[in-house]
């Protein structure tokens, strides 16, 4: 642990259950089956009713999970509003149900709204063949290739359907819930369009995946955007967090609310930076895949949903590095791109 970064309890909810971490707000946390293994939602009062934050993974566990909070926390009151940061199955899985549960409305970005539609939207096959033309040219073995196209269709296994219509949230605004403002500011890099929650009066911030006290939020490039520069997004959208008040109290989506969020911030940067360099030095004498790169990155055995991820943020590291001039790419008679540092 690093010593600028405090974590505010001792002690978790246990799955399902909800712990008070400031007035009007509930931090409840759900199970995921991943390494995973948790996923933090929050649950604000709203005048007569409640606004929920996040709404964990699709399927009847969680939604059994849920209808024990909604006994015991809820006194009574309505949810009523979904408010979802961004369009990953743990953070949008259980919107559709609780929407049409509670008759209440879906907030969410455009951005992240769209992608999670298309993203549960049936595939005519068109997905599969980006995606397995864009793994062949990182390197990725024929052994390895099916565990990675079998991905392209989970989604919907972890969400359910999500409503037609929704509140549409902009970076900039504020959100008025109960007796506080929110303020919207927009994380990227992770996802298109990651809503994050600031209430610098009240020393509150709602992080989602963009700020978290322990891991790296993966920072992925991904098929359907293939010359994409996802880490340049990331690492310029934690200068919107540079203004909110030191003492913040951070309620991230996994592992636990802490203090020190700038001390973070200055930590994921240190850590982008060595694994950019990392690479340049990795790529001086001999030009490398995609997949030499990871596993320079990630020297510990990788599960096949870890290494997809890891595929990603070697590609992420990659572009950054091919955008800013400092590696060449070129594309071998075995249709494989391989880099070299300039």
């Amino acid at each position: 642990m690093k010593p600028e970064i405090d974590y505010r309890f001792s002690e978790l909810p246990e799955g399902g259950t909800t712990m008070r971490v400031a007035e009007g707000v509930y931090w409840l946390r759900m199970p995921l089956p991943f390494a995973l293994d948790h996923i933090n939602l929050w649950l604000l009062e709203d005048g007569e009713g409640w606004t929920i934050v996040d709404t964990g993974i699709g399927g009847e566990k969680t939604r059994t999970l849920w209808e024990g909070v909604f006994a015991s926390t809820l006194g009574g009151r309505p949810v009523t509003r979904i408010l979802v940061t961004h369009f990953h199955p743990d953070h949008i899985g259980q919107a559709g149900w609780l929407t049409q549960r509670w008759n209440a409305p879906l907030w969410i970005t455009q951005a992240e709204w769209l992608y999670g539609r298309h993203q549960r939207a049936e595939d005519d096959g068109s997905r599969e063949a980006v995606a397995q033309a864009f793994y062949s040219r990182a390197g990725v073995s024929e052994e390895q290739m099916p565990a990675l196209l079998e991905r392209v269709g989970r989604y919907r296994k972890g969400v359910e359907p999500i409503p037609a219509a929704y509140r549409r949230i902009f970076g900039g605004e504020t959100i008025r819930i109960g007796n506080r403002g929110w303020q919207v500011i927009i994380g990227e890099g992770h996802c298109p369009e990651h809503a994050c929650l600031a209430c610098p009066e009240d020393r509150l911030l709602i992080s989602g995946d963009i700020v978290l006290p322990r891991i790296s939020p993966n920072v992925s490039l991904w098929p359907q955007e293939p010359d994409g520069d996802p880490l340049a997004r990331y690492l310029g959208c934690l200068d919107r967090f540079r203004d909110l008040p030191a003492d913040t109290l951070v309620l991230p989506s996994h592992d636990t609310p802490f203090t020190g969020l700038h001390e973070r911030i200055a930590h994921l940067r240190q850590h982008h930076q060595h694994r950019l360099d990392l690479i340049l030095a990795d790529c001086a004498e001999t030009p490398r895949t995609a997949i030499e790169v990871m596993n320079a990155m990630f020297t510990r055995k990788l599960d096949m949903m870890q290494l997809g991820f890891a595929i990603g943020e070697a590609l992420a590291h990659l572009n950054r590095l091919l955008h800013d001039g400092k590696l060449a790419r070129q594309t071998g008679p075995d249709g494989v791109d391989r880099y070299r540092t300039l």
